[in-house]
């Protein structure tokens, strides 16, 4: 299993959010290289890096940092938030990242995610966010009748290699992982997993890496870091059970 820090970049800062609200967020660093160069000074093996501007707006808004980051990091990353067309999924890895994050138009524009999918393979990672069991989209600011259970598989069908899985309701919050809705996202498909939300304690991780499914493959972890609760070092060696 591997630890992917997590860099959310909104007005140019990194911040996090709490349970997906833009009005309940906290800036942790004014340039969000900074944060960067810390998770992976401490060892990180992949970041994970969120345009929350760009996921509002339909299209890249942070740019300019994605480039820096990448620049600045010897670690590769994967970018997400509006990647909407191919256009901007060029631009993001032109920008100098390794993976592409789809959210939205996974779900409404499938012709668009099946021509991602046959050109950038296992560059691609299709986000499925759940709230109360069902899909949401657009940056989290709106809901879809679809269960994200049924979505994961229907897109593995389709060939995804690679989800990541939040749990609205947990993320932010440090309470733990949505263990439960995890294993059933797993067992929906023979995809790579990629959990995010809820961490806030080393044991938080330990439970992940011993009681996941075996295709549950990275764990985000975002405020727990900022706050110093563990560093990026424990956090790795709490996934490998030392």
């Amino acid at each position: 299993m591997i630890l992917y820090p997590a860099i959310d970049i909104r007005g140019g800062q990194a911040v996090r959010l709490l349970q997906g609200d833009y009005e309940r967020e906290t800036a942790y660093d004014a340039d969000p290289l900074d944060a960067a160069v810390r998770w992976a000074g401490e060892g990180a093996q992949f970041l994970h890096v969120v345009d929350l501007d760009g996921a509002k707006a339909g299209e890249p808004r942070n740019l300019d940092a994605v480039r820096r980051i990448a620049k600045g990091v010897d670690c590769p990353i994967q970018v997400g938030g509006g990647l909407r067309n191919a256009a901007a999924v060029d631009a993001i890895l032109d920008a100098g990242a390794e993976r592409v994050v789809i959210g939205t138009a996974a779900l409404r524009d499938p012709e668009f995610l099946d021509a991602m999918v046959e050109t950038h393979a296992e560059r691609v990672v299709v986000s499925v966010d759940a709230r109360d069991g069902r899909v949401a989209l657009e940056g989290w600011t709106a809901a879809s009748e679809v269960g994200v259970v049924e979505a994961v598989a229907t897109l593995g069908e389709r060939g995804v290699a690679r989800f990541l899985c939040t749990a609205i309701e947990v993320d932010g919050t440090m309470e733990g992982p949505a263990l439960a809705q995890l294993s059933e996202i797993a067992a929906a498909t023979e995809a790579q997993v990629i959990a995010s939300g809820g961490v806030g304690e080393l044991s938080h991780l330990e439970t992940l890496a011993r009681e996941a499914p075996p295709n549950i493959e990275g764990a985000i972890v975002g405020r727990a870091l900022y706050e110093h609760r563990f560093t990026v070092a424990e956090a790795i060696a709490a996934i490998r059970g030392r």
